[in-house]
């Protein structure tokens, strides 16, 4: 771990966060953002969850909110180049305005999404209830969990993994990534942004799409007894949707309960729901990805 890590708080590297989600506008509905490596060189799908949707966001009439994305991660992205997002602007009705966005590097598309935003209605309501677990007091910190097995890992994730985050997350029952055993295909995580963030809604909503992708398709791999970390395993996401119920704080604890109700060719699939801390559900999610062993001989 270099002194230069080690100086660095979680609201730098938070700031640093909402810093990358706030893209460059080079040219009316184009925009450039910068990368990072989180540690194995190809860019974190919530990235570019998270870039692409700020970028939609600021097309829109701010009084309208997004409701719901699908999106698509068509080739790995170059954690050391930018990433420049285009914009289409689908439609603007009385009530709702539909974005497709497509990002690019190389002149290649890497990913795909498309936007809803919906102007603010009252309507029915109701939910599913909020899963009784544990609440984040008491619970270890995933950088804490990290820090026992860092010694074991290759660089350069040796020194992102106890790296200071930006997103503060809280198992409630965390693995050994290295030595995986056998378990239901279910994953409760506590959620939060490391410090207080700006009023800015969109700011928020960014983040929890950014923070969405996290220990969220390796649910999957929970009931064969592996881990992204398993020797031979091939991780990747392939699409992603995100439904936004309600307005949260991503600076107060969200918990993140997660489900995979299948794995079948190479693919898993999860389900998750997101709930502020006073048991509102705030956000639902889905994902299909690829888990890959070579012993299968895929």
């Amino acid at each position: 771990m270099t002194d230069a890590v080690t100086e660095r708080t979680e609201a730098e590297v938070l700031a640093d966060l909402v810093d990358l989600l706030r893209l460059e506008c080079i040219e009316e509905t184009i925009y450039r953002g910068r990368s990072q490596d989180l540690g194995w060189g190809a860019i974190f799908g919530g990235q570019v969850l998270g870039q692409a949707l700020w970028a939609a966001a600021h097309t829109v009439d701010p009084e309208r909110r997004p409701h719901s994305l699908h999106a698509y991660f068509l080739r790995s992205g170059d954690a050391k180049r930018p990433v420049v997002y285009q914009v289409d602007r689908s439609r603007d009705g009385r009530s709702f305005s539909t974005r497709r966005i497509v990002a690019v590097q190389k002149g290649r598309p890497i990913f795909h999404m498309a936007v809803s935003f919906q102007v603010d209605e009252p309507g029915f309501e109701h939910q599913d209830p909020m899963p009784s677990v544990p609440g984040p007091e008491g619970l270890a910190t995933e950088r804490e969990l990290a820090a026992k097995i860092a010694p074991k890992l290759p660089e350069p994730l040796r020194t992102e993994v106890v790296a200071p985050r930006p997103i503060e997350i809280r198992l409630v029952d965390p693995q050994d990534p290295l030595h995986p055993t056998p378990r239901p295909p279910q994953r409760y995580a506590w959620l939060r942004a490391a410090a207080q963030l700006p009023d800015d809604p969109i700011v928020h909503l960014a983040l929890l799409a950014y923070a969405s992708d996290f220990h969220f398709l390796t649910t999957a791999l929970a009931p064969h007894g592996v881990s992204w970390l398993t020797p031979g395993m091939k991780v990747a996401s392939l699409d992603h949707a995100m439904w936004f119920h309600r307005p949260l704080r991503f600076d107060d604890w969200v918990l993140y309960a997660v489900h995979s109700p299948a794995a079948a060719g190479a693919r898993g699939l999860v389900h998750g729901r997101l709930y502020a801390r006073d048991g509102t559900l705030v956000a639902s999610t889905a994902q299909e990805g690829l888990i890959r062993k070579r012993d299968f001989g895929g």
